[in-house]
Parts: C-alpha cells; structure tokens; sequence
C-alpha cells in the first residue's frame, strides 16, 4: 500500500482518522512513509509531527492511543482515511474528537451503546448491571430480552406511545447486550439484513 502513495507531491500527507465504529471524525495528522510504515507494523496510528519534525504515535505520552483497524488512500492517493478505535480521548481538550461537532445522537450511538456494553463485559464482577445480568449466564440474558420483547409488545398495542418508546429502549438495549455475550455484534445483524434485502428495496 506503501508504494502506492504519492509522495511526489509532498513528502507529508493528509490522514483523517476516524472512530471505525461511529465514523465520527477524530483528528486530522499528516504522515510520511516512516510513518505510514510504522503505524501498519505497530497496529497504532503514527504521525510525522511538523512542530517536533519527528515520529510521534498518539498516546504515546497520554496513553489515549489510536489503535489502526484500516488505512485507505483517496482517489489521487496523496490523503489517507485512517480507520481506528480510540483509547481515551483523541484530544488534548479531553474530548473525543479534536472538531466541534455534536455528540452522536443518530443511529450511531446504537454503536456507541455496543462498545459500552462490551467494555462492561469486559470488566467482570458487579462493576455494572451489565456485568450482573452477565454473569448470571447466557439464559437469564435471553430470558430477559424475551420479558422486554412482551413488555414492548404490550406497550404497542394497549399503551402509549411513551411507554412503546421506553419498552422499545430496553429491548434494544438488552438484544445488544445478548449478542455480545456470545460475541456476535450489530454489525453480524446489519449484514444480515443485507443480505436479505432485494436491489429494488
């Protein structure tokens, strides 16, 4: 992929980095072919920092690395989209994104919600309710999911559109829940759903 690159054009070039989950734009580097190299035999993103004029990984000081899921060039192959999940706040500012845009509150915050849920997992004990209802095994999560899907359903047909919503939130978030405990994602669904879709929709 390296070679590639046009680095005739300027021995540094654009690489926008975003969440490879949510998309939402985290910071702006540049890179040269050092840097390039590196982050794809480190597995985490490296710039050439123009101030320093010297490699610099992120995180490599704050511990907020941006650990490499994907580098595509653009078109004319002198940009770079840096796909990669963040350690920590990408920013200086403690923020999650460098740009000031507003938090996700569309359809990507279900991903968002995905990445919580499986940290919490990951975590263990009673650290969280997720944790809890986790760690009393596969059956009661399902069994769950299926109180919240009657709990919805009841709320669709004989109560109001609030108490559809709020059954609707559980059911959602327990389903999420079900498929990371057996390491299945949004994601595995999506494509499902895909794949049964027709061209002509």
């Amino acid at each position: 992929m390296i070679e590639q690159l046009d680095f005739a054009k300027s021995p540094l070039i654009p690489a926008i980095v975003q969440d490879a989950v949510t998309r939402q734009v985290l910071m702006l580097g540049f890179m040269n072919r050092a840097a390039v190299a590196r982050t794809l035999e480190t597995r985490k993103v490296t710039f050439f920092s123009r101030s320093r004029q010297t490699l610099w990984t992120k995180g490599e000081t704050s511990g907020n690395t941006l650990e490499l899921v994907g580098i595509y060039p653009d078109c004319d192959d002198d940009t770079l989209l840096v796909l990669a999940t963040p350690a920590g706040p990408t920013c200086h500012r403690g923020t999650k994104s460098c740009f000031d845009e507003p938090a996700a509150t569309d359809r990507t915050f279900l991903w968002q919600l995905e990445d919580t849920i499986t940290r919490r997992l990951a975590a263990g004990g009673d650290s969280s309710y997720v944790a809890t209802l986790a760690a009393r095994g596969l059956p009661r999560i399902a069994q769950k999911v299926g109180e919240e899907g009657v709990e919805t359903a009841l709320a669709a047909t004989t109560g109001s559109d609030t108490e559809t919503v709020s059954e609707s939130a559980d059911l959602l978030f327990h389903l999420t829940l079900l498929l990371r405990a057996k390491d299945l994602s949004l994601d595995d669904v999506v494509a499902e759903l895909k794949r049964r879709a027709k061209p002509d929709g």
